[in-house]
């Protein structure tokens, strides 16, 4: 039997290990929101980054890849990667994958989902909502083992417009980094 991984945020251009079929679509009653903290990718425990998670949002949907891994073998290895990769990500949920927007029927149903919830008691590195200009202020500051916060959203951005999204939230952020380096003078070298 295959296993289905959903990949809203760096899993939509980078997954990391074997798959069979890659799959553009979207997952109902969520939205992608830079409310976790990264201390081991994109930040460090003294200056976390931010990194996209998943909240319940009625009506709305979250764009992104469904990665289809059918060999046993291929399974096991991704998982493995995976729960070290996402281990700041405290909830695994198993949700419906739709890639039409008229669909009432999934065209998968059990994909996996890593996703870091709200609860303090149980991830320690939810940040939460915060004004946008804040946000923006950390990951312009927040650099990590994986390089740079604001290459973590520059690379959402650029991956979601790849696969026909226009995720607001998204683009809100990455225009205020823009800006913010734009009027401070930042450059990348």
């Amino acid at each position: 039997m295959a296993m289905w991984v959903f990949g809203y945020g760096s899993l939509i251009w980078k997954a990391g290990f074997n798959y069979d079929d890659r799959v553009v679509g979207f997952i109902k009653e969520y939205r992608r929101v830079f409310y976790q903290g990264s201390t081991d990718h994109r930040g460090t425990p003294e200056f976390p980054g931010r990194t996209v998670t998943l909240e319940p949002a009625g009506g709305e949907v979250c764009w992104g890849v469904a990665y289809k891994i059918s060999k046993k073998e291929d399974q096991e290895v991704a998982l493995t990667y995976l729960e070290v990769r996402e281990k700041q990500y405290n909830e695994k949920a198993y949700l419906d994958f739709f890639t039409d927007p008229a669909a009432t029927t999934p065209a998968v149903s059990g994909v996996m989902v890593y996703i870091g919830s709200p609860d303090k008691r149980h991830n320690q590195n939810y940040l939460g909502p915060a004004p946008l200009e804040e946000i923006a202020k950390q990951i312009i500051d927040a650099e990590g083992p994986s390089g740079p916060n604001r290459d973590y959203l520059f690379h959402l951005e650029s991956a979601l417009l790849q696969i026909g999204c226009i995720d607001q939230h998204v683009t809100d952020l990455a225009n205020e980094v823009r800006r913010i380096r734009t009027e401070t003078g930042l450059t990348d070298s």
